[in-house]
């Protein structure tokens, strides 16, 4: 086997495979820009659903199931369920997910598991075909080879073909999430503007008498309306009063807040569309008959069991390395809970029903 050699792939140094940090900074951007998007990959992480792991060896299975429970994982979680759901947080997010088998020196057991960061792993062919070589930044930046790759567990999401990497979920929205993110900022400007009302203080001598002092009483006259507008905030009511003919008006009152409901929804749609979830999973009410359909259903249920195709492997090699350190040859088995949206379609029906009441409360009252 090691005299193999697979000529259409590609030969470079280990820098050629580097990801682009702005690759990753750009969909961490996305997701803490745009909370529908992090609360729809978070829906999704929880309804891939748990599972549980079958040893051929009877004797040991509660001594694995122990350990699954109970598995340290870094330094503030723990069990196999919270180590895969940060496994596939991190596959969703960036495409690629690692992590790493933490084996005690000393005892020779497995001690814990770790969820690495990505960006810090450069992953490249090795001699070997069909074998991963790893490699971690030092402090200066430079790539240096993981000496145990065999305890690196990764994962890479449809990557093209020849490629090591795979896509982040999130690829092709960032231009869709900065023209979200330009609406809402102009809507808070808009507000701004609205909210933060100032004024325009016209005086006009009614005498002509009084024309050379115009410019000392049109002073005077702003002071004052300062001063009554500063006490305003303050919760003291000040009169203004004022000799002459005095205009005060509304800068901008005229002026109306662009509706910006459709091209909101139109950019919502799309970005949701590309996590495969109805948007009233999301509590978003966009007509008053959503419910779940039999399609919506099986599209749901279809790409939750890819990546339940994805994670099983990495339980499998946490799994079987644990039982190897305990010196069995004993093979599992992973069963997957069944998918059951029913609860998620009963809790978004009663969200809708909800805003259909309160939305049929709201214009009983705008009636009366």
């Amino acid at each position: 086997m090691s005299d193999c050699f697979i000529q259409t792939a590609p030969r470079f140094s280990p820098n050629a495979y580097e990801i682009p940090l702005c690759e990753n900074r750009l969909y961490e951007k996305i997701r803490s820009s745009v909370p529908i998007v992090d609360a729809a990959i978070t829906k999704i992480v929880r309804l891939t659903g748990g599972y549980r792991v079958i040893c051929s060896d009877e004797t040991l299975q509660t001594t694995l199931d122990n350990f699954i429970e109970n598995v340290p994982v870094g330094l503030s979680s723990q069990s196999l369920q919270a180590f895969t759901d940060s496994f596939l947080d991190s596959l969703i997010t960036y495409g690629n997910a690692v992590g790493e088998i933490i084996v005690d020196p000393e005892t020779l057991r497995l001690s814990g598991l770790y969820n690495g960061d990505v960006r810090n792993l450069i992953v490249a062919p090795s001699e070997v075909p069909f074998k991963r070589s790893y490699f971690v930044r030092d402090e200066r930046g430079i790539p240096q080879p993981v000496q145990k790759p065999q305890l690196i567990l990764f994962s890479a999401l449809s990557p093209k073909n020849g490629n090591i990497y795979g896509d982040s979920v999130l690829k092709g929205l960032p231009a869709f999430s900065s023209v979200l993110m330009r609406i809402y900022e102009c809507i808070g400007q808009n507000y701004d503007r609205m909210g933060n009302v100032r004024y325009a203080v016209t005086y006009k001598p009614s005498d002509p008498n009084e024309m050379p002092y115009a410019k000392d009483r049109a002073e005077q006259i702003a002071k004052e309306w300062a001063d009554g507008m500063n006490a305003s905030k303050y919760g003291e009511v000040r009169d203004f009063v004022a000799v002459g003919d005095v205009d005060i008006k509304v800068i901008g009152s005229e002026n109306k807040l662009i509706d910006t409901n459709i091209p909101v929804r139109q950019i919502i749609e799309q970005l949701i569309s590309k996590l495969s979830i109805p948007p009233f999973l999301l509590g978003l009410n966009w007509s008053t008959t959503e419910r779940m359909s039999t399609q919506q259903s099986d599209i749901l249920t279809s790409e939750l069991e890819y990546y339940r195709r994805i994670l099983t492997p990495v339980i499998k090699s946490v799994c079987n390395a644990f039982l190897r350190l305990l010196g069995s040859e004993a093979e599992i088995t992973v069963e997957w809970d069944n998918i059951n949206l029913q609860d998620e379609v009963e809790l978004a029906d009663a969200r809708l029903k909800n805003a259909q009441a309160l939305e049929i409360e709201t214009r009983l009252k705008s009636q009366n």
